[in-house]
């Protein structure tokens, strides 16, 4: 890509903030975002990696981009798979978001951590310089033109993994497809959830030999065992007892809560060990759900207030998850679950893991960004539709009325994940595949001098 090119995405990209600066600011007031980060943002000035002796792999640097909270936990499954296969790569970090940023440095607390720099050409091709990665992986769809081309100027690999085209993002895309096509011709492999994303990248100009079908990472993270000690621990701390009933609306946007919350103050009379678990999928949307719960005037508690506390939670029959990246271990408490963003625009989130652990799992009927998984547990009869707050409600009171339908429910539901494992393994090999091309062809390059 030329450095004319390069420069007028910069021009855009300043136009743009320009724009959306009057936005950005005032989220920054309220809600503290955007705050950090601005050495790394800005100008590139990223952590440097160590310098190391390159032998039998030593000095193989991976930077992997997780944009937010759901990327980085999507690729726990692959980082822990790089690091039992190939000790020696040295594996960094990089987020977006500032909640994708905290999570990150709990989760891969050994692992260097920064912000990923903004698409200035001058941002990324200092942060490249520093990080001098043999290897860049993109998780989903991070099509960011400087970013990618200063990666190959440094002679990195620069691969997609988990690749995936919506039905919502693909006609954007097609609408620029010749600046998209110049972006995906400088990849070196993409590796899709399914079939259709697929064919969409390879329409959009992605040569052929380079788009492979792993299959969702989404599955191999999910875990399967509700008995897994750090579900077990939450348990303990909410002070769930074993014949309660857990209600789980998990990444829920506005008016989600306020649905379950009205479910729940209807059906608890009904089912005195019915449990409600509110984990909404912003932080900066903690407070208004609290003062949502103050507002029931029904007993409820914060996750916060007994992070410090051995023991248990006094009986509070709802529960606020107001900490990030816990989700994934909540759904394990949960005999009953909603998944939220379906009711909105948002376009739904992540399925799978309530699945995998085999709860009854429902949704609402806006889930494009989940098309395929809905499809296959729908079609597995492993998941229900709620259309609206009544049907839900319905759905929640049939669980509770007829546990034998609900334990059903979530058994096909555990299955069916189980079926779709192996994403992890397959994206591994291809990654190995590209460093050994890389190495290859150094060695190549040194012999010909």
């Amino acid at each position: 890509m030329s450095r004319l090119f390069s420069w007028l995405l910069n021009v855009v990209y300043l136009a743009a903030l320009v724009i959306c600066a009057p936005l950005v600011l005032w989220a920054m007031a309220r809600t503290g975002k955007y705050r950090d980060g601005y050495r790394e943002k800005f100008l590139g000035l990223v952590p440097r990696r160590p310098q190391q002796r390159v032998k039998c792999g030593q000095g193989i640097g991976i930077w992997i981009h997780a944009v937010s909270v759901g990327e980085v936990n999507l690729l726990a499954t692959l980082i822990r798979a790089l690091r039992a296969a190939q000790p020696d790569w040295q594996i960094i970090v990089s987020t977006t978001s500032r909640a994708g940023y905290e999570l990150a440095r709990k989760k891969y607390a050994d692992l260097v951590v920064f912000y990923c720099p903004l698409d200035f050409s001058w941002a990324v091709r200092t942060a490249m310089r520093r990080v001098r990665p043999a290897l860049l992986l993109l998780a989903e769809l991070e099509l960011w033109p400087n970013l990618i081309t200063a990666a190959k100027e440094q002679g990195a690999r620069v691969a997609i993994v988990n690749g995936r085209l919506s039905d919502h993002s693909f006609p954007g895309y097609r609408r620029i497809r010749p600046l998209v096509t110049r972006v995906l011709r400088q990849l070196d492999l993409i590796a899709a959830q399914n079939g259709e994303s697929a064919r969409r990248f390879r329409a959009l100009g992605a040569p052929a030999g380079r788009v492979h079908v792993t299959g969702s990472l989404k599955y191999d993270g999910a875990d399967t065992d509700r008995n897994n000690p750090r579900t077990v621990a939450l348990q303990q701390l909410a002070g769930f007892a074993v014949d309660d009933v857990v209600f789980l609306a998990g990444s829920t946007q506005e008016p989600e809560e306020q649905y379950a919350i009205d479910i729940y103050r209807r059906l608890s009379a009904e089912h005195p060990r019915l449990r409600l678990v509110l984990v909404p999928r912003h932080p900066e949307r903690f407070d208004a759900v609290a003062k949502l719960l103050d507002a029931s005037r029904m007993p409820w508690v914060r996750r916060s207030s007994l992070e410090d506390s051995r023991a248990p939670a006094p009986h509070r029959p709802i529960l606020l998850v107001d900490t990030v990246g816990e989700l994934g271990v909540w759904w394990g408490t949960a005999q009953i679950a909603f998944v939220g963003g379906s009711f909105g625009s948002r376009g739904g989130q992540n399925m799978v893991e309530p699945a995998a652990y085999g709860a009854a799992v429902s949704f609402g009927p806006n889930t494009r960004n989940f098309r395929e998984v809905v499809a296959a547990l729908l079609g597995a009869d492993a998941a229900i539709v709620a259309h609206d707050a009544d049907e839900l409600e319905t759905f929640v009171r049939r669980c509770l009325d007829e546990p034998a339908y609900a334990a059903a429910l979530g058994d096909r539901a555990r299955r069916f994940v189980r079926t779709q494992l192996g994403a992890t393994r397959r994206t591994l090999a291809l990654v190995e595949t590209l460093i050994d091309q890389r190495a290859k062809s150094s060695a190549r390059g040194r012999s010909a001098a």
